[in-house]
């Protein structure tokens, strides 16, 4: 991004990995309950274990490679 210092671009970063984390963590959040009781005897905890933890890595990991794409295809001034 032209114009802008080290500190600027570096905070763009972590609040764009923010964001991606909450995108992944509204995703995941999307009929959780219908997935943490799939089975009628006791609650599926993997989604909390598994599930959870992947789609916030993987928000974040969306959300951080179109910021990268974005600053690559931007022209240079």
């Amino acid at each position: 991004m032209p114009g802008m210092g080290q500190r600027t671009q570096a905070a763009a970063g972590c609040l764009t990995a923010v964001i991606g984390a909450g995108a992944g963590l509204a995703v995941w959040a999307v009929d959780v309950r219908k997935r943490l009781w799939r089975f009628e005897a006791a609650p599926d905890w993997s989604v909390l274990y598994a599930e959870l933890p992947l789609a916030i890595l993987g928000g974040v990991a969306a959300a951080l490679a179109s910021w990268a794409l974005l600053r690559r295809l931007r022209p240079r001034r």
